[in-house]
């Protein structure tokens, strides 16, 4: 009995442990709950923040380069204008989140969820969202130059006036998504599914 109570304590202490987090620049924070916060305009560069709680979170105007958020949950969050470059992303849920003009320069992202999210004039040029999930997501006039976009799903998403020059979408799913007014220069779309699609280049 006492062996039991002693190990429900040292489980409670290591969650309470898990959880308890100072935002601030290089912070361990993996795992916090963070649901809701009031984060905007805070410097937390390279923190670290796999596997944490935002959803919903206010983190408009931070500087979170070099920051790594793999796995967290983003959903519904609001990062307008925030600063990402160079942070990880990877695997993240971040559906119907906000990133509305986020500097995301070389933004890892590989297998995140961003369905229905906002990307509105972005820069995530040289990002990497290779085999992410962009089904509904607006990239109305985002940069996307020199990104990875290879097994990526953007069915349904508007990337009118979208910068895609050089970016490669090889084995991606454009169907039904809005690319009217975009640039494809140097853009690579071989084997990528465009049925649906508006001013797709089908003759690639």
């Amino acid at each position: 009995m006492i062996k039991t109570l002693r190990i429900t304590a040292l489980v409670a202490l290591a969650s309470s442990v898990a959880f308890a987090c100072e935002p601030a620049p290089k912070a361990q924070c993996n795992g916090a709950d963070l649901r809701d916060q009031d984060l905007s305009s805070l410097d937390l560069r390279g923190i670290e923040l796999k596997g944490a709680d935002l959803r919903g979170a206010d983190l408009r105007h931070s500087n979170l380069n070099d920051a790594n958020l793999s796995g967290a949950d983003l959903r519904e969050a609001d990062l307008t204008r925030a600063r990402l470059e160079q942070a990880s992303l990877r695997g993240v849920r971040a559906d119907h989140a906000n990133l509305t003009a986020i500097s995301g320069w070389a933004l890892f992202a590989q297998g995140g969820s961003f369905v229905n999210a906002r990307f509105d004039g972005a820069d995530l040029s040289f990002s990497r969202f290779s085999g992410a999930n962009l089904m509904g997501a607006s990239l109305y006039a985002a940069t996307l130059e020199m990104s990875w976009l290879s097994k990526a799903r953007l069915d349904g998403a508007d990337l009118r006036n979208a910068d895609l020059q050089e970016a490669k979408l090889y084995n991606a799913s454009l169907m039904n998504a809005d690319l009217t007014g975009s640039h494809i220069r140097f853009g690579i779309f071989q084997d990528t599914a465009m049925d649906g699609c508006t001013a797709c280049p089908f003759d690639w």
